[in-house]
Protein backbone atom coordinates (compact mmCIF):
# COMPACT_ATOMS: atom_id res chain seq x y z
CA UNK A 1 0.00 0.00 0.00
CA UNK A 2 1.47 3.38 -1.06
CA UNK A 3 0.98 6.25 1.41
CA UNK A 4 2.67 9.87 2.50
CA UNK A 5 4.32 9.98 5.42
CA UNK A 6 8.37 10.39 6.55
CA UNK A 7 10.90 8.36 5.17
CA UNK A 8 12.17 5.62 6.72
CA UNK A 9 12.69 1.74 5.87
CA UNK A 10 13.05 -1.57 7.49
CA UNK A 11 10.50 -3.92 9.56
CA UNK A 12 8.08 -3.76 13.19
CA UNK A 13 5.97 -5.90 14.30
CA UNK A 14 4.15 -6.93 11.33
CA UNK A 15 4.48 -4.13 8.48
CA UNK A 16 7.58 -4.11 6.20
CA UNK A 17 8.69 -0.13 4.99
CA UNK A 18 10.35 -0.06 1.82
CA UNK A 19 10.00 2.58 -1.01
CA UNK A 20 10.03 2.11 -5.42
CA UNK A 21 10.14 4.43 -7.91
CA UNK A 22 6.91 5.60 -7.06
CA UNK A 23 7.05 6.29 -3.97
CA UNK A 24 7.28 4.51 -0.32
CA UNK A 25 4.99 1.85 0.66
CA UNK A 26 4.02 -0.65 3.57
CA UNK A 27 3.33 -4.57 3.22
CA UNK A 28 2.64 -7.41 5.48
CA UNK A 29 6.54 -8.56 6.72
CA UNK A 30 6.89 -11.69 5.07
CA UNK A 31 9.85 -14.55 6.68
CA UNK A 32 13.07 -14.32 3.90
CA UNK A 33 13.77 -17.66 2.56
CA UNK A 34 16.84 -19.27 3.15
CA UNK A 35 16.86 -22.39 0.71
CA UNK A 36 20.66 -22.47 1.88
CA UNK A 37 21.92 -23.04 -1.55
CA UNK A 38 25.76 -24.56 -1.79
CA UNK A 39 26.14 -20.23 -3.11
CA UNK A 40 24.33 -19.08 0.03
CA UNK A 41 26.26 -21.32 2.76
CA UNK A 42 29.03 -20.81 0.75
CA UNK A 43 28.62 -16.48 1.62
CA UNK A 44 27.92 -17.63 4.95
CA UNK A 45 31.47 -19.43 5.56
CA UNK A 46 33.17 -16.65 4.47
CA UNK A 47 31.14 -13.94 6.38
CA UNK A 48 31.89 -16.09 9.62
CA UNK A 49 35.56 -16.41 8.90
CA UNK A 50 36.09 -12.85 8.31
CA UNK A 51 33.80 -12.17 11.60
CA UNK A 52 36.49 -14.43 12.72
CA UNK A 53 39.71 -13.03 11.60
CA UNK A 54 38.45 -9.40 12.76
CA UNK A 55 38.74 -10.30 16.65
CA UNK A 56 42.39 -11.19 15.98
CA UNK A 57 43.46 -8.11 14.58
CA UNK A 58 45.25 -5.73 16.62
CA UNK A 59 43.89 -1.90 17.88
CA UNK A 60 45.97 -0.35 14.91
CA UNK A 61 44.91 -2.59 12.48
CA UNK A 62 41.31 -1.93 13.32
CA UNK A 63 41.81 1.68 13.47
CA UNK A 64 43.48 1.49 10.15
CA UNK A 65 40.12 -0.41 8.69
CA UNK A 66 38.57 2.81 10.47
CA UNK A 67 40.28 4.87 8.77
CA UNK A 68 39.57 3.31 5.35
CA UNK A 69 35.33 3.15 6.40
CA UNK A 70 35.02 6.57 6.95
CA UNK A 71 36.31 6.79 2.56
CA UNK A 72 33.97 4.13 1.48
CA UNK A 73 30.38 5.38 1.16
CA UNK A 74 27.34 3.39 0.47
CA UNK A 75 23.79 4.19 -0.20
CA UNK A 76 20.80 3.08 1.89
CA UNK A 77 17.30 2.11 0.49
CA UNK A 78 15.93 5.89 1.00
CA UNK A 79 18.58 6.97 -1.38
CA UNK A 80 20.98 8.52 1.94
CA UNK A 81 24.61 7.93 1.43
CA UNK A 82 26.59 6.80 5.04
CA UNK A 83 30.30 5.55 5.51
CA UNK A 84 31.32 2.20 6.72
CA UNK A 85 32.99 1.43 10.31
CA UNK A 86 35.74 -0.29 10.48
CA UNK A 87 34.52 -4.18 10.80
CA UNK A 88 32.16 -3.49 7.78
CA UNK A 89 35.46 -1.95 5.90
CA UNK A 90 37.17 -5.36 6.45
CA UNK A 91 34.37 -7.61 5.53
CA UNK A 92 33.56 -5.51 2.33
CA UNK A 93 37.14 -5.62 0.97
CA UNK A 94 38.17 -8.86 2.21
CA UNK A 95 35.02 -10.69 0.88
CA UNK A 96 35.44 -9.06 -2.34
CA UNK A 97 39.19 -10.49 -1.98
CA UNK A 98 37.95 -14.53 -1.55
CA UNK A 99 35.38 -13.99 -4.37
CA UNK A 100 37.86 -12.71 -6.94
CA UNK A 101 40.22 -16.01 -5.35
CA UNK A 102 42.60 -13.83 -3.92
CA UNK A 103 43.78 -13.95 -0.54
CA UNK A 104 42.45 -11.66 2.82
CA UNK A 105 44.47 -9.19 3.85
CA UNK A 106 44.92 -7.72 7.88
CA UNK A 107 46.19 -4.42 7.02
CA UNK A 108 44.00 -1.96 5.58
CA UNK A 109 45.56 -1.10 1.83
CA UNK A 110 44.68 2.47 0.25
CA UNK A 111 41.29 2.96 -1.10
CA UNK A 112 41.59 2.01 -4.51
CA UNK A 113 38.95 3.18 -7.55
CA UNK A 114 38.65 0.42 -10.39
CA UNK A 115 38.54 1.44 -13.72
CA UNK A 116 35.00 1.45 -14.99
CA UNK A 117 33.87 -0.17 -18.36
CA UNK A 118 32.73 2.45 -20.90
CA UNK A 119 30.29 -0.08 -22.92
CA UNK A 120 28.91 -3.43 -22.69
CA UNK A 121 27.42 -5.89 -25.45
CA UNK A 122 25.28 -8.94 -24.67
CA UNK A 123 24.94 -11.97 -27.15
CA UNK A 124 22.64 -14.07 -25.72
CA UNK A 125 20.63 -17.46 -26.82
CA UNK A 126 20.15 -21.04 -25.67
CA UNK A 127 23.62 -21.57 -27.11
CA UNK A 128 25.49 -18.76 -26.54
CA UNK A 129 25.62 -16.15 -23.69
CA UNK A 130 28.83 -13.55 -23.81
CA UNK A 131 29.52 -10.03 -23.11
CA UNK A 132 31.55 -8.16 -24.50
CA UNK A 133 32.87 -5.07 -22.90
CA UNK A 134 35.63 -2.18 -23.20
CA UNK A 135 37.81 -1.22 -22.44
CA UNK A 136 39.73 -4.23 -22.97
CA UNK A 137 41.71 -6.16 -21.54
CA UNK A 138 41.08 -4.99 -18.32
CA UNK A 139 43.79 -3.16 -16.66
CA UNK A 140 46.40 -4.72 -14.45
CA UNK A 141 45.34 -6.45 -11.37
CA UNK A 142 41.89 -5.95 -12.24
CA UNK A 143 38.65 -8.71 -12.90
CA UNK A 144 35.58 -8.17 -13.77
CA UNK A 145 32.80 -9.32 -11.62
CA UNK A 146 29.55 -10.61 -13.59
CA UNK A 147 26.12 -10.48 -11.46
CA UNK A 148 23.44 -12.22 -13.29
CA UNK A 149 19.37 -12.45 -12.56
CA UNK A 150 17.13 -15.41 -12.89
CA UNK A 151 15.63 -15.91 -16.03
CA UNK A 152 12.38 -13.22 -16.05
CA UNK A 153 9.44 -11.82 -18.07
CA UNK A 154 10.60 -10.04 -20.92
CA UNK A 155 8.15 -7.14 -20.42
CA UNK A 156 10.46 -6.71 -16.81
CA UNK A 157 12.29 -3.69 -16.67
CA UNK A 158 13.49 -3.91 -12.91
CA UNK A 159 15.44 -6.46 -11.33
CA UNK A 160 16.64 -6.51 -7.59
CA UNK A 161 18.03 -10.06 -8.03
CA UNK A 162 21.59 -10.32 -8.77
CA UNK A 163 23.69 -13.09 -7.74
CA UNK A 164 27.26 -13.05 -8.77
CA UNK A 165 28.00 -15.16 -11.40
CA UNK A 166 31.77 -15.27 -12.45
CA UNK A 167 34.53 -13.53 -11.77
CA UNK A 168 37.40 -12.98 -14.73
CA UNK A 169 40.85 -13.53 -14.70
CA UNK A 170 43.25 -10.50 -13.99
CA UNK A 171 43.10 -8.07 -16.79
CA UNK A 172 41.31 -10.40 -19.03
CA UNK A 173 40.64 -9.22 -22.69
CA UNK A 174 36.78 -9.24 -23.82
CA UNK A 175 34.80 -11.14 -24.37
CA UNK A 176 33.50 -12.74 -20.82
CA UNK A 177 31.79 -15.89 -21.97
CA UNK A 178 29.33 -17.07 -18.98
CA UNK A 179 26.67 -19.53 -20.88
CA UNK A 180 28.48 -22.71 -18.74
CA UNK A 181 28.18 -20.65 -15.41
CA UNK A 182 24.84 -19.06 -16.36
CA UNK A 183 23.31 -22.63 -17.48
CA UNK A 184 24.77 -24.43 -14.31
CA UNK A 185 23.20 -22.00 -11.75
CA UNK A 186 19.73 -20.89 -13.60
CA UNK A 187 19.29 -23.80 -16.50
CA UNK A 188 19.57 -22.68 -19.79
CA UNK A 189 18.42 -19.79 -20.97
CA UNK A 190 14.99 -19.75 -22.61
CA UNK A 191 13.79 -18.32 -26.04
CA UNK A 192 11.61 -14.89 -24.61
CA UNK A 193 12.89 -14.92 -21.11
CA UNK A 194 14.95 -11.72 -20.15
CA UNK A 195 18.56 -11.70 -17.85
CA UNK A 196 19.59 -8.84 -16.13
CA UNK A 197 23.30 -8.35 -15.61
CA UNK A 198 24.98 -6.48 -13.56
CA UNK A 199 29.36 -5.91 -14.50
CA UNK A 200 32.04 -4.44 -11.54
CA UNK A 201 35.32 -4.28 -11.99
CA UNK A 202 37.43 -5.53 -9.02
CA UNK A 203 40.84 -3.92 -7.76
CA UNK A 204 42.79 -4.85 -4.89
CA UNK A 205 39.06 -5.64 -2.62
CA UNK A 206 37.46 -2.93 -4.24
CA UNK A 207 34.29 -2.76 -6.60
CA UNK A 208 33.55 -0.06 -9.26
CA UNK A 209 30.31 1.10 -10.46
CA UNK A 210 27.76 -1.42 -11.49
CA UNK A 211 27.48 -1.42 -15.41
CA UNK A 212 23.49 -2.88 -15.75
CA UNK A 213 22.72 -4.59 -18.67
CA UNK A 214 19.60 -6.53 -19.14
CA UNK A 215 18.96 -8.52 -22.76
CA UNK A 216 16.49 -10.89 -24.23
CA UNK A 217 17.02 -14.66 -24.77
CA UNK A 218 16.79 -14.48 -29.32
Amino acid sequence: MKFLAEPRSGSYQGITSSRNRFGQYVRSRATPVQPNTPAQLNQRSRMSLNAAAWRTLTDNQRAGWLSLGLLMTRTDSLGQTYTLNGFLAYLSVNSNLLDAGESTIPNAPYLSTPTDLLTATVTLSAVAFSVAYTATPLGTGERLFVWASPQASAGRKFNGDYRLLAVSASAAASPANVLAAYTARFGVPVVGNRIFLSLQTHFNGFLGTPFNISQVVA
